[in-house]
């Protein structure tokens, strides 16, 4: 597997969790509850969200490495 995917996968991960953690604390201090499924798949688009982002941010798109901008 290419690193730089490899590395924003990871960091899509740590967002997905992080959102994660997020929510469970919400949880904790109000009287409100998030369905298991609407959690998993809110975490799986923040997963996918940040992979895109963390790999545009530090590596930017295909386009500006074939015109060698990074």
């Amino acid at each position: 597997m290419d690193l730089r995917l490899k590395s924003s996968l990871l960091w899509g991960l740590v967002g997905g969790l992080a959102f994660l953690v997020l929510l469970q604390g919400y949880e904790l201090v109000s009287t409100e509850r998030v369905d298991w499924l609407v959690k998993f798949a809110v975490a799986a688009l923040v997963v996918v969200g940040a992979t895109g982002v963390s790999y545009v941010y530090r590596f930017g798109t295909p386009t500006d490495v074939a015109k060698g901008k990074r």
